[in-house]
């Protein structure tokens, strides 16, 4: 099983020596390209393991930590200069896994890696599955969505319908395709019942400041857009 490492440093120098390293032991090391978006690429990654660094641009590690939290139990250690009890406690007490003191020992570190994933991935274990849609997290196992700490839970139906749309984003989905993908047998289903469900949906997706971001095409159907 190929593994990926997500790291989230700031420092290019850091972050390049632990990338090569990482390398000749065959991980797969990745980051994201915009720190105001660490969410952005960690979805799209799908890492198995996050490192990072609690003092980064825009939010710290303190942040992105609770917001992948909320969607993954992926595993993740903290690298910092700072040796504050609290913020090892803080680490901890938010889900880390494990919290590193630079500077550090780059063998040590790799052993830590090997060990977590081992005890992690041993039963087949995978990183939640998780879509990003115009800023917001669609949690597929859940049946949740968040945005900005907000969290906005929906039927199943409601739920099926977004996930339908959003994995179709800006492309338009008939009612009868919804319909069918809904429900194994139409003739227990009325027009209206999808209607409901699709107000439904956007009363709660308002709540996220995302109302206006599934529309309606007349006569033909139902498309999630990119704001």
């Amino acid at each position: 099983m190929d593994m990926t490492i997500f790291i989230v440093e700031d420092d290019v120098a850091i972050f390049n020596s632990l990338k090569e390293r990482l390398e000749q032991w065959s991980l797969h090391v990745t980051g994201p390209d915009d720190f105001h978006d660490v969410m952005g690429a960690f979805i799209q990654e799908k890492p198995h393991l996050v490192m990072m660094d609690i003092q980064l641009p825009a939010y710290d590690g303190f942040h992105w930590c609770r917001e992948i939290r909320a969607v993954s139990k992926v595993p993740i250690i903290f690298l910092s200069s700072r040796d504050h009890p609290m913020d090892m406690v803080m680490a901890m007490n938010m889900g880390a896994d494990d919290y590193i003191q630079k500077p550090f020992h780059t063998d040590v570190l790799l052993a830590k890696i090997q060990a977590i994933l081992r005890r992690t991935y041993a039963y087949g274990e995978e990183a939640s599955d998780v879509l990003e849609w115009n800023g917001a997290v669609i949690d597929m196992k859940r049946g949740v969505i968040r945005k900005d700490s907000e969290e906005v839970e929906l039927t199943k139906n409601e739920f099926f319908i977004l996930a339908v749309l959003v994995q179709s984003t800006d492309e338009i989905v008939s009612r009868d395709d919804l319909i069918r993908k809904l429900w194994d047998d139409e003739r227990f289903v009325n027009d209206n019942t999808l209607t409901v469900n699709m107000t439904r949906l956007r009363q709660k997706l308002a709540e996220l400041e995302l109302g206006e971001a599934v529309i309606t095409k007349k006569g033909l159907g139902y498309m999630a857009i990119t704001l």
